[in-house]
């Protein structure tokens, strides 16, 4: 099975996170679990590139973090969608929609 390059899903990483916690609170290890379930395993998310995503985020107001449940004598992070994380989603949403048109226009004249 192929899978997508990070190169490619750079540009997309904050919607696919933003997108896993539209659906409730969650922490690291399970947004990149749900990304890798969500995209039939063609998109195994780098663990370097979920925190720096989360960093990210966070600096824009889009996500907060805190501290949850301890597992294995860690404190563990959970991340929560803002408000102005949500309209950024959906701004980028029909963004995607667009892009989508437009890209296809090209594509669709090669067939």
């Amino acid at each position: 099975m192929a899978e997508l390059s990070s190169d490619i899903m750079r540009g997309y990483n904050d919607v696919i996170v933003l997108s896993v916690l539209s659906g409730g609170d969650s922490y690291g290890y399970e947004i990149s679990r749900c990304i890798s379930e969500r995209s039939g395993g063609r998109y195994p998310i780098k663990e370097t590139t979920l925190y720096s995503t989360f960093t990210r985020l966070e600096r824009n107001g889009y996500i907060r973090s805190y501290s949850g449940t301890e597992t294995f004598g860690r404190q563990r992070t959970y991340y929560t969608i803002t408000d102005s994380g949500r309209k950024f989603l959906s701004e980028k949403c029909e963004e995607w929609q667009l892009a989508k048109v437009v890209i296809g226009a090209f594509i669709d004249k090669l067939n």
